[in-house]
């Protein structure tokens, strides 16, 4: 299947997923979509940061929820790994002696919860990583090549909904920013943001994480859209200050 087709049927399946909630698209919608089109039995997804401590954004049933749980305090899983590595982390089995090795308490606990099988996959664009996808089944499960190809694409799509999402005085990134582009010209969207970070790393002689937050907290202070922002960055319109205030320039070359 070639791959716009598959994204343009993920991003059908989410839309479904979001009109039922009554509510726009969002990182909850990807992992309910994730459910329905994969043979897993619950999703979540959480955030994750190499400077902060990670949260759980959603899950979609009381295992998921542990599992989030149990990653982020325990400091190891499928999810820790795959945010380390930055690839995809597959267990079709937790009964594997390598994993009971290798997740010494993890393994155990995710079985005690429900869970057999669990899939983590990394939300990266670029250098950017904002969070994991988790996926679990409660039977030895083995994703196949399509499944695996829709698993990628449905974490390709909550790493655009989550890097994209509003923030309300909480913290937490309210759902369905995107939305309001449609969902069009994605990889264009993708690549201005990670354009912009790598421009920042350069004016504000920081790392890629450093220069990412700086971004995105500059866009929620302003009330204003990240893909906005990164579209000033990118076209000169805006430009940031290692000690001061980033401003605004008519210099458009």
């Amino acid at each position: 299947m070639r791959s716009d087709s598959r994204s343009a049927r993920i991003q059908v399946l989410v839309a479904e997923q979001a009109a039922r909630r009554g509510a726009r698209p969002g990182v909850v919608d990807v992992c309910t979509a994730a459910v329905a089109a994969l043979p897993v039995g619950g999703a979540g997804v959480s955030a994750m940061s190499k400077t902060a401590e990670g949260h759980p954004l959603c899950s979609t049933d009381t295992i998921s929820e542990q599992l989030e749980e149990l990653q982020l305090t325990l400091g190891e899983g499928p999810c820790v790994d795959a945010f380390t590595q930055g690839s995809a982390v597959l267990t079709p089995d937790l009964l594997t002696g390598e994993l009971q090795d290798r997740w010494t308490v993890f393994a155990d606990a995710a079985l005690d919860a429900g869970a057999r099988a669990v899939f983590a996959l990394p939300l990266q664009m670029g250098a950017i990583s904002p969070g994991v996808l988790d996926l679990y089944a409660d039977v030895p499960t083995v994703l196949d090549a399509e499944e695996l190809a829709d698993a990628l694409a449905l974490a390709d799509l909550a790493t655009l909904l989550l890097l994209d999402a509003r923030i309300d005085e909480t913290g937490a990134p309210v759902d369905g920013a995107l939305a309001d582009r449609g969902y069009e010209d994605l990889g264009g969207y993708r690549a201005e943001i990670d354009q912009a970070t790598g421009i920042l790393t350069v004016q504000l002689e920081v790392g890629i994480d450093e220069a990412f937050v700086r971004l995105r907290a500059y866009a929620y202070t302003q009330g204003r859209r990240l893909a906005d922002v990164a579209a000033d960055v990118v076209a000169h319109r805006l430009r940031f200050f290692p000690d001061t205030e980033p401003k605004r320039t008519d210099d458009d070359a």
